[in-house]
């Protein structure tokens, strides 16, 4: 996209619009024109501002890419982010200046539109001065800001204090494929409607029937949904993300995910007891190391997994696999079917580890894709069920995977697989892990995977800056406020009473079965509502309100759900940023973003924890990531945690490590987790099976060091 061809189309339609509006006195909707007025001179203003920014951006961000033939950094996502937003606004305004003298004009409800866009375009200012103030401080092709604290801590400041519901109302998911958007708009009024009544004395059930009467007024008002939206991501606490995310682990959703996804012939849980393993070591087989069980603050306890195969293999219908079974009594496998025969045992082996944010969902959040996987790759899968934070922060996850890992690797005959070859996946907080799990294999001297496939790893546990995390201040899946109390849990900063996990079959599980069917409800019915309503928004749909009807929904009158003009100031706001009123970080004169009335709370990830190279490897000395197996990383462009992918990937193959990139377009962070909704998710799920496969057809790129050695340099494409 040519962006001198978009602001000059820009240019076109403000002055096109201003030209009419301006002109005859006895237009109709005589207040909608005035607001349309001061909104395109506004519109105008930022992008003229804006042009030579894109201009600057454009000569530069090739070299923050990970190579040449791997265009991937978040400046040029943040300029991709602009574009999109302008593309909105030139598409709004022609059709504006095309039929505002129609009879089936609605022009209240464009006015609203063309003010939505018009805030966030303001705001979209605000990240790019943030950005080029990251382009001058850090070095040349860093993105991290990891030793200005003072940049850092203008990142959290701002995010308090920013107005951002303009992102979750009717500009909501604009930079993403037009695919999803109505997913994201269903997933915006569950969660505001769940938070509305999570406070409530009430039973599960009478919850979600609450909320599925309050659901419709947040589909008519976008407005009123952006606000508690904002109010949600910025101010409720952790329980009630894991209770809201945990509802895709109810029997229901998952019965239906089930239906949607490839069938198996083997799907069950385990548990592992928690004994000392033995491994030979990967120097000399003759000799073992020991692996302890996790005992992290609770002490040794049971872990966690769940089989998936597409095919009944042999030893996956053994009684001694059975016997770890978490059911009883066992579940009723295929080997019980006349029908089906055992195939041999696979030369593969993938272990997985569910994303989640360390702190909620299971292998049963992920199973849709895994069944898809074991399908397309003809390999079992093992997903363990680590424990999750805040309850289980650091390391106890890390240790249950480990010993998962090792327990696979001494009896893969009992999961259907010779583990000729190993390959770790994971997505997000499932690819950090891992990472830190080959790690910790290098440190024990023990076999080290083949290949790890991580799909949008976090590899920086921290709120230091980069142009990609500027994203968490408009993106709806991963808001700063939530990736701060995520990380904050894990590094145990936001520690509970230490706990074993409870089994899934208590009460408490029955009830979120239940809210989760009639939030399932909602959001259907929202849905259809919403479908009703865009065609009569795409086609002017009936005629407006009469201009005093619209007065009274205008910006002034209602502070609350639209902020204010785009160049005027909140007064907490700005007393809050008094700090940096007069500093060398000010916005350029006359321009200052838009202020939220409710000031956000953001703990800073101050604990020395999130610096532990196992827990942030972004961090990790050279010494500790050397002997790491072939690492490809699937990342998405307008994901937040972008940035974490390209620089970890640079500093691997810096040090000669097999690495490989790839940047998906269009999708936001958690891509795998939507898998089956869009066309454009089920590509880039299909890219990390094929980044998998070849993990596991590649011969060895390396021989495998001896303890201590240094491992020759590979190809970087791993």
């Amino acid at each position: 996209m040519d962006y001198k061809v978009v602001f000059e189309a820009l240019e076109t339609v403000c002055e096109d619009n201003l030209s009419f509006l301006c002109g005859p006195s006895d237009l109709p909707y005589g207040a909608v024109a005035r607001r349309l007025v001061t909104c395109m001179r506004s519109i105008q203003e930022h992008g003229r501002a804006l042009e030579p920014v894109i201009a600057g951006f454009t000569a530069v961000f090739h070299h923050y890419d990970f190579d040449a033939q791997t265009p991937g950094n978040g400046y040029r996502t943040l300029a991709k982010v602009l574009l999109s937003c302008l593309m909105h606004i030139i598409h709004k305004g022609r059709y504006i200046a095309a039929n505002y003298n129609s009879a089936f004009f609605r022009a209240d409800h464009n006015a609203s539109e063309m003010e939505a866009y018009c805030s966030a375009l303001c705001q979209l200012r605000a990240l790019l001065h943030l950005a080029q103030q990251l382009i001058n401080d850090n070095g040349f092709g860093q993105l991290y800001s990891m030793e200005d604290g003072d940049m850092s801590h203008r990142f959290v400041q701002e995010y308090s204090s920013m107005h951002k519901a303009c992102f979750y109302g009717r500009c909501l998911g604009f930079q993403f494929s037009p695919t999803l958007r109505p997913f994201l708009q269903t997933v915006v009024i569950s969660m505001v409607t769940y938070g509305e009544t999570y406070s409530k004395q009430q039973s599960r059930l009478g919850l979600a029937a609450l909320s599925l009467l309050t659901s419709g007024k947040y589909v008519i008002d976008p407005e009123l949904r952006g606000a508690e939206f904002e109010r949600i991501t910025q101010n409720l606490d952790m329980q009630f993300w894991k209770s809201f995310w945990n509802l895709t682990e109810s029997g229901l959703l998952a019965g239906f995910s089930r239906i949607a996804s490839y069938p198996v012939q083997v799907n069950f849980t385990l548990t592992l007891p928690p004994v000392t393993l033995n491994l030979p070591l990967a120097s000399d087989p003759s000799l073992t190391a020991p692996v302890s069980p996790p005992v992290a603050h609770w002490g040794p306890g049971p872990i966690h997994m769940r089989l998936i195969s597409h095919e009944l293999r042999e030893g996956q219908e053994s009684e001694e696999l059975l016997a770890y079974s978490r059911c009883e009594p066992p579940t009723i496998t295929a080997s019980q079917l006349p029908w089906v025969q055992t195939q041999p045992r696979s030369p593969w082996l993938l272990i997985h580890f569910h994303g989640g944010g360390f702190v909620a969902q299971t292998s049963k959040s992920h199973e849709n894709y895994l069944r898809s996987w074991s399908k397309e790759l003809s390999v079992p899968i093992l997903s363990v069920d680590y424990s999750l934070s805040p309850e289980a922060p650091f390391p106890r996850a890390l240790e249950e995977c480990f010993y998962a890992y090792c327990w696979a690797l001494n009896n893969c005959h009992l999961l259907g697989s010779t583990a000729e070859r190993v390959c770790l996946a994971g997505d997000s907080a499932g690819g950090n892990l891992c990472i830190t799990v080959s790690m910790k294999a290098i440190c024990s001297g023990i076999r080290v995977p083949d290949g790890i496939m991580a799909a949008y790893p976090a590899t920086l546990l921290t709120t230091d800056a980069s142009p990609s995390r500027l994203l968490t201040l408009i993106d709806p899946l991963l808001p700063l406020g939530v990736l701060t109390k995520c990380i904050n849990a894990y590094a145990g900063a936001d520690s509970q009473t230490v706990q074993t996990a409870l089994g899934s079959g208590s009460l408490s599980a029955l009830g979120r079965d239940t809210a989760a069917l009639l939030s399932d409800l909602t959001q259907g019915a929202s849905n259809w509502i919403q479908s009703f309503l865009d065609p009569m928004r795409a086609t002017g749909g009936v005629r407006s309100l009469s201009p005093a009807a619209a007065q009274t929904r205008s910006p002034s009158a209602t502070t609350r759900r639209t902020p204010p003009t785009a160049n005027a100031t909140n007064s907490d706001a700005t007393n809050a940023d008094a700090t940096n009123a007069k500093g060398h970080r000010d916005y350029p004169e006359g321009f200052e973003p838009l202020r939220s009335e409710c000031l956000a709370f953001v703990r800073p990830t101050s604990c020395p924890v999130i610096r532990n190279p196992f827990v942030s490897p972004l961090l990790a000395p050279a010494s500790m990531l050397r002997g790491l197996p072939p690492v490809h990383i699937v990342a998405s462009a307008l994901d937040a945690l972008l940035d974490d992918s390209v620089m970890f990937a640079k500093k691997l193959r810096d040090m000669g490590q097999p690495v490989h990139l790839t940047v998906v377009e269009d999708l936001p962070h958690g891509f795998l987790s939507l898998y089956q909704l869009a066309k454009e998710t089920d590509v880039a799920a299909d890219i990390c099976v094929e980044e998998m496969r070849t993990i596991f057809q590649q011969g060895n790129l390396r021989k495998r060091p001896k303890l201590g050695e240094t491992s020759p340099s590979a190809s970087q494409s791993g």
